[in-house]
């Protein structure tokens, strides 16, 4: 097999949320065709860096075995995926912290390179992918180094991760609107149409 390791990245999966959209049920412990949504991400990504970090704020126990370390919100009461991306940070020992959302079980690994290859070359700003005319800030690459920055515009009151990563200069890798691979699998209607539309 081809080595598809991304070369100096750290890559954080989100999986922090309160899980409103499912019924307050841990949406990356949801199964989607017989196994929990974090598991694919966890197939996919952990080839590819030698730190795959995890933001959960619950179910540390069962989240442990698809990451090589957890990380978990320094404030309570769910403060948003920016929290988690700060968390990844502190710990990333990677010049780049790819973040990427829990229950996309549809992304493949020829987007993450090529959001690697475009990311690298503009090294001291964040990319974002934009889909159509719609910015996807859970699906983007961080500098590190940028971490004092974000840190400041937190201790200011800023929650956005898009509003932030345009701030730091984010560029964007384009893609067609709605492209499949990006799809939120965060609801049971879209995780049972999902499953219908893939012949299960």
């Amino acid at each position: 097999m081809l080595d598809c390791r991304l070369p100096s990245c750290s890559i954080l999966l989100l999986a922090g949320g309160r899980g409103q959209r499912m019924g307050g049920q841990d949406k990356g412990l949801i199964e989607w065709h017989g196994r929990p949504l974090i598991a694919w991400l966890h197939e996919l990504t952990h080839p590819m860096t030698d730190q795959l970090l995890l933001s959960c704020n619950r179910n540390q126990e069962r989240y442990a075995a698809y990451a090589d370390r957890l990380v978990s919100d320094e404030e309570a009461d769910y403060p948003g995926p920016l929290a988690g991306i700060r968390a990844g940070l502190a710990v990333a020992r990677n010049p780049w912290l790819l973040v990427l959302p829990c229950d996309t079980p549809l992304l493949d690994r020829p987007l993450l390179q090529a959001m690697y290859s475009a990311a690298i070359s503009t090294p001291d700003r964040p990319l974002m992918l934009r889909s159509g005319q719609q910015w996807e800030p859970l699906f983007s690459l961080i500098p590190t180094h940028l971490s004092e920055a974000i840190e400041t515009h937190w201790q200011a009151g800023e929650r956005s991760v898009q509003r932030l990563l345009l701030q730091l200069g984010a560029h964007g890798l384009e893609l067609e609107e709605n492209d499949h691979r990006l799809a939120n699998l965060n609801t049971p209607e879209l995780l049972e149409r999902t499953a219908r539309q893939m012949g299960t």
